[in-house]
């Protein structure tokens, strides 16, 4: 396992606990259907805990500083715990960090990548990493703006990234008609969600006309798209054949998996999504 500042400790009995950096966090996790792994002891060495029960809200004991931050496949990220649970990554992500940032390092061309649903930036900032042009698009101001400091940490505040706060219908539209074309795009779609003025996002709704409209912001060379996803019932294989529809006009190869939050080999992997890739070459 690759030595950077996120492990996940140990799961069970609906909980997650989770080091990022010198802090341990404990927070829910639904799927983490067994038993603990790890003694009580060790649990209540939390510094952050969130609970759902009642009220949600978080514990936060006396030494946990208000942010800070911590590097993930070689991207730094400001944590802070917000009132959702969240603290501004998805670990489970790194993986595909990883491969974006290695996918487009061996172009030797430029890269145009859009990422729709890009909440903290992890993927825009390992895309800006290897070299690539980025539409950075979220409907959460609050987010697009944690983003840009992630850039800051990482020296990409000057890199080629376009910061956009807009609906994703609208804007996908919107660059249909002005005929831009990316030649990589990443979209990590919630199962719900609320656009920039209230517009409302349903996945199983809204997911077909959104991979059409992705289909046609393809550039004539596509490289690659990446689809991941957390809603219960989006597996792989559905990922997959959605993906395998989207693309069945372009030659290339489609790989689906899991996605996981991970620790040493001992401990359970948590099951934490789902993921399609289409390459336009050998995965």
């Amino acid at each position: 396992m690759e030595n950077d500042d996120y492990q996940l400790i140990d799961s069970g009995s609906g909980q997650k606990l989770e080091l990022f950096g010198r802090y341990l966090v404990s927070r829910p996790a639904g799927q983490a259907v067994w038993n603990k792994q790890e003694s009580d002891a060790e649990w209540n060495k939390a510094k952050a805990s969130f609970t759902r029960e009642d009220e949600k809200k978080w514990n936060l004991q006396k030494g946990l500083p208000t942010e800070w931050s911590i590097t993930v496949s070689g991207i730094k990220f400001k944590i802070q715990p917000t009132d959702f649970g969240h603290l501004g990554i998805f670990p489970e992500q790194k993986p595909q960090w990883r491969w974006i940032q290695e996918t487009i390092s061996k172009e030797n061309r430029p890269i145009k990548v859009l990422n729709l649903f890009a909440y903290s930036g992890g993927s825009t900032l390992a895309a800006a990493k290897a070299g690539a042009e980025v539409v950075h698009l979220d409907a959460s101001k609050g987010m697009v703006a944690w983003a840009r400091e992630n850039a800051d940490l990482n020296n990409l505040t000057n890199a080629p990234i376009r910061w956009i706060i807009d609906d994703v219908k609208k804007f996908l539209k919107r660059e249909i008609r002005r005929e831009n074309r990316y030649d990589a795009i990443i979209l990590d779609p919630p199962s719900f969600g609320r656009g920039s003025k209230g517009e409302v996002f349903k996945i199983e709704e809204d997911i077909i006309p959104l991979l059409n409209w992705c289909q046609e912001l393809l550039s004539d060379d596509p490289l690659f798209i990446l689809f991941s996803c957390h809603t219960p019932g989006f597996t792989p294989t559905a990922l997959g054949n959605l993906v395998s529809q989207m693309m069945q006009d372009k030659a290339g190869t489609i790989s689906t998996g899991e996605m996981f939050l991970e620790g040493t080999p001992e401990k359970f992997s948590l099951p934490s999504g789902a993921f399609a890739r289409w390459y336009c070459g050998d995965q």
